[in-house]
């Protein structure tokens, strides 16, 4: 029998390989330092505790933990979901929370329904990896606006929605990671906050805001989402993926009521639901365990990890290197010195055993291959410093 080749829809081309998850084999190789994926470390975890939650769950709820349930999500879930948004000093109302099969769920959905092909979202540059692959596989263009480690700059902002506007095309949304972004790991300040939300309001983008790390802080200031300042025009994204664990796949939106429950139908069409079993174990980790002393041990473990890779990189890099300082989160960006080598550098880097996601992945055009995403979240402090001293000779070797 003669088979016939598919014959793909246009869109098909757009959806683009994840740098994160091109590299995700080598990085389990042997002797193989990943200083790629932004990997939570579960043996922070308490596992045994855990371990009796989902054993827990199957003996008490399983007919219900392991049945069809509402495509908001389960009351309990949802409940436990305030209470960690309450952990960040957001009230929102349970009819505003839709429960996804984590946050990268969230913005697909988001994008699906307010994006047309031809539209221009509006990001941080660097930006997410994910997001540039939802927004180029729904046919959306992407405008990318300058950060410093204070996070977005608003007169940037605002230059980016009048040249985007001159164009013709239309915008849907602003999409941002304002703490602790990946990849570059900046923070927007508090008053840039107050004046990007102004700016969004009074020009009529509703705002994306994408929180996995805020509540992973190595300082004592206290970061308030967006969407505290402005509800009725902001969608929150939220993951239990690291505050928790990403296996369970579940995280949430928060959105105004109406647009909550268009997100509902479009969950129900990709899914029905997110899984229960995930929803079950997340809320009772919420509910039955000392939650928020996992979550600053996890933030200890992860500044100690920041602070050797710190410390190595100012010990192995070429001088004239540069990179990001964060104060929460996963992520590094670094910047080669001018005139360096690029190309060649990640096989280099492969063949000196170790990995890392090069910074043009986070562009849309694909600029900026000067630059190197480090994560410091998965590998200990002997492997990061090691890796940083890796990488400088793979750098040196090419210059």
């Amino acid at each position: 029998m003669t088979s016939h080749p598919l014959a793909y829809a246009a869109r098909a081309a757009r959806f683009r390989p994840s740098g994160v998850r091109s590299v995700f084999d080598i990085a389990m190789r042997p002797g193989m330092i990943s200083l790629a994926g932004g990997s939570p470390d579960l043996s922070v975890l308490p596992r045994e505790q855990v371990a009796e939650l989902a054993a827990g769950m199957i003996r008490g709820a399983g007919p219900d933990a392991l049945q069809y349930q509402p495509a908001q999500g389960l009351d309990e879930t949802i409940e436990a979901i305030r209470e960690v948004m309450r952990a960040e000093g957001v009230d929102a109302a349970h009819d505003r929370i839709q429960v996804t099969a984590g946050s990268q769920m969230g913005l697909q959905v988001v994008t699906t329904l307010l994006a047309d092909p031809g539209d221009t979202v509006i990001a941080e540059a660097p930006t997410y990896v994910g997001a540039l692959s939802v927004f180029g596989g729904l046919e959306a263009r992407v405008a990318q606006v300058e950060i410093d480690e204070h996070g977005m700059l608003p007169d940037a902002l605002e230059a980016t929605i009048a040249r985007v506007r001159a164009t013709g095309s239309r915008i849907p949304f602003l999409y941002t990671v304002p703490t602790f972004g990946n990849p570059s790991g900046a923070s927007m300040s508090a008053a840039r906050r107050d004046a990007v939300v102004e700016l969004c309001r009074r020009e009529g983008i509703l705002i994306v805001e994408d929180n996995p790390y805020g509540m992973l802080a190595f300082d004592d200031e206290h970061r308030l989402p967006l969407y505290a300042r402005d509800p009725e025009n902001v969608v929150y994204l939220g993951s239990f993926s690291k505050i928790f664990s990403p296996g369970v796949r579940v995280g949430w939106l928060a959105a105004p009521p109406e647009l909550r429950g268009r997100v509902q139908l479009a969950v129900e069409a990709m899914t029905i639901h997110a899984s229960v079993v995930g929803q079950v174990l997340a809320q009772r980790f919420i509910t039955e365990t000392d939650w928020r002393g996992h979550v600053r041990r996890s933030a200890d473990v992860y500044h100690a990890r920041r602070d050797a890779l710190m410390a190595a990189l100012d010990e192995h890099m070429p001088p004239g290197t540069t990179w990001t300082r964060p104060h929460g989160g996963f992520f590094t960006v670094v910047t080669l010195p001018p005139g360096t080598p690029v190309d060649g550098l990640l096989d280099a880097a492969i063949d000196a055993r170790v990995v890392y996601v090069p910074g043009s992945e986070f562009m849309a055009d694909g600029s900026r291959a000067d630059t190197l995403r480090l994560a410091y979240s998965f590998e200990p402090e002997h492997r990061l410093a090691e890796g940083a001293r890796r990488l400088g000779e793979a750098i040196r070797a090419l210059g």
